[in-house]
């Protein structure tokens, strides 16, 4: 009897957000960190985040020295390569896992272990397993050329970021080059849990629509339901969740807790997008 073969979502994310737009819906985009608390734990962690409605899932590389992200982030990140995860493991999950999945997957890698790797390299590698897009955060706008074309290559959307302090001229020439979505940086500093949504977020969607029709997508210090339920009223295309979300997953006392309660915490945000 022949295996069932199951295939990986061909939808890529510019074909997500636009069937999004025309059913009048916000992409519900969660990260969780590769291999925090192990990589079979983000194997299970990915399906279920899938099947509870995620539009796409955005899955964090760990590496040592996060700067752009917070205290909860950067201790993940340290859980897991203390356990060993690497990139080519990594990989080998993925392939397992993608082809179960319905939504996309977004990559979040810094910059060195993508040079360190090869750029054309980690691109084909990435492409292989049946990732979709890719986002870069501590790379300057200048270096994400080489990156571009690698990823124009191999099918991958790189989504660039803008941010509060980025100068309008700069903030054109990034939403003009990012692919699959504009990645909106709520608030100065770090990653992490903050109790409100920087009220400037309003103006910067609107400045960015001044420059482009491509989807937004607004992260860092979103926790709670209403963060998203107002970021979506604001007119966001899109909603990026990781801290609070990694939190419950690293942190409780055992693997299958920690999913027990991220099911039930995911429920909650994507509740209040319905």
């Amino acid at each position: 009897m022949a295996a069932l073969s199951i295939t990986s979502p061909t939808t890529n994310i510019s074909h997500t957000f636009r069937k999004l737009k025309d059913q009048g819906k916000v992409a519900f985009i969660p990260y969780i960190t590769a291999g925090d608390p192990d990589l079979s734990t983000t194997a299970q962690a990915l399906k279920m985040l899938d099947s509870c409605g995620s539009d796409l899932i955005e899955l964090g590389v760990p590496y040592s020295d996060p700067i752009i992200d917070g205290p909860v982030i950067q201790a993940s990140a340290t859980r897991s390569l203390a356990r060993g995860t690497n990139f080519n493991a990594i990989m080998s999950m993925l392939k397992e896992v993608v082809p179960q999945l319905s939504c996309p997957i977004v990559l979040f890698s810094y910059l060195n272990p993508i040079l360190n790797h090869g750029v054309e390299k980690f691109m084909h590698n990435i492409m292989d397993v049946g990732v979709h897009g890719l986002v870069v955060p501590d790379a300057p706008f200048e270096v994400t050329k080489s990156l571009r074309i690698e990823a124009v290559k191999n099918k991958i959307e790189l989504a660039l970021l803008t941010t509060p302090t980025t100068p309008t001229d700069r903030m054109k020439d990034i939403v003009e080059a990012s692919e699959g979505f504009v990645y909106l940086v709520s608030s100065v500093g770090v990653t992490g849990v903050r109790e409100s949504v920087n009220e400037q977020v309003p103006t910067l969607l609107r400045e960015i629509r001044k420059a482009t029709s491509k989807p937004v997508a607004v992260g860092f210090g979103l926790s709670k339901p209403e963060h998203l339920k107002q970021v979506a009223e604001w007119g966001a295309d899109g909603v990026i969740i990781g801290s609070a979300i990694v939190k419950v997953l690293g942190e409780a006392k055992s693997p299958k807790e920690g999913l027990k309660e991220l099911e039930t915490f995911i429920k909650s945000l994507k509740s209040a997008l319905l």
